[in-house]
């Protein structure tokens, strides 16, 4: 019931390169809220390290303007003590699984972000700190042929002022139920913001896909609609342990 992993995330967005590097250990420990496994509760935590920094050579700043263009050589008028900041930070979270007749699936997960609170700011000082990050995971499944399933899912986070909704739903088609080989493909909507595409397979514990963004704001003056591509590749591996039976029945001859 203990489980143990690691995660690995880089990021790079915007003209400026601005990226976030992060490398988590992180830990967990599962309940039985039934004993048949209809009910599993897990509680989890995560601790890391992670950088966040920008590329200051792709900027352009007012002061490099000579009235009539951008002029290279003349100096920014900006100073930062550096452009890559690195942090600790720590997570915790907590989801609950039950399944219902055998076939319907509800999980809800919450994750708590940042409990530290850690501080990023490139000119040397502590005034400017994450805020917690809340994030709720709310999901259903269940088969609707043979071969066929169709998952719906919502991401809702919040971190301070800021608030953020995506729904989702796809469908899973089994190649084997057993050896949960499957593909699937799905639509994810970003509330005022984008529609993102997602495509995956999955292969016994591995999980892989891949997801693009299509930006739809009113921020697509500067996006030209052009989004970001995501993959991702989540592998368990399972520990067996060989099971040893405490009692044995002989069978009764007449």
């Amino acid at each position: 019931m203990v489980g143990l992993g690691l995660v690995f995330n880089n990021d790079r967005a915007g003209d400026a390169r601005y990226g976030t590097t992060q490398l988590y250990a992180k830990g967990s420990y599962i309940f039985l809220g039934n004993r048949d496994s209809s009910l599993i509760i897990t509680v989890g935590m995560n601790i890391g390290w992670c950088q966040v920094g920008f590329d200051y050579t792709k900027m352009t700043f007012d002061n490099q303007f000579d009235g009539l263009q951008y002029n290279q050589s003349l100096g920014s008028g900006e100073s930062f003590n550096w452009t890559r900041y690195n942090f600790a930070d720590i997570n915790l979270g907590a989801a609950a699984q039950y399944i219902y007749k055998g076939k319907h699936r509800f999980t809800y997960g919450l994750g708590i972000h940042h409990v530290t609170r850690p501080v990023i700011n490139y000119n040397g000082n502590d005034l400017s700190k994450l805020y917690v990050k809340t994030t709720n995971y709310l999901s259903y499944s269940a088969p609707i042929a043979s071969k066929t399933d169709i998952i719906a899912e919502a991401l809702i986070s919040t971190q301070g002022k800021n608030f953020e909704l995506i729904p989702h739903v796809s469908l899973k088609y089994y190649m084997n139920r057993d050896l949960n080989q499957a593909i699937l493909g799905g639509l994810c909507f970003r509330t005022r913001d984008a529609v993102i595409l997602r495509m995956g397979y999955h292969y016994k514990t591995m999980q892989s896909g891949i997801a693009y963004d299509i930006n739809i704001s009113k921020f697509n003056a500067a996006s030209n609609f052009r989004g970001a591509f995501e993959i991702y590749v989540n592998y368990v591996i399972k520990n067996k342990s060989n099971y040893v039976a405490k009692k044995r029945v002989c069978p009764v001859f007449m």
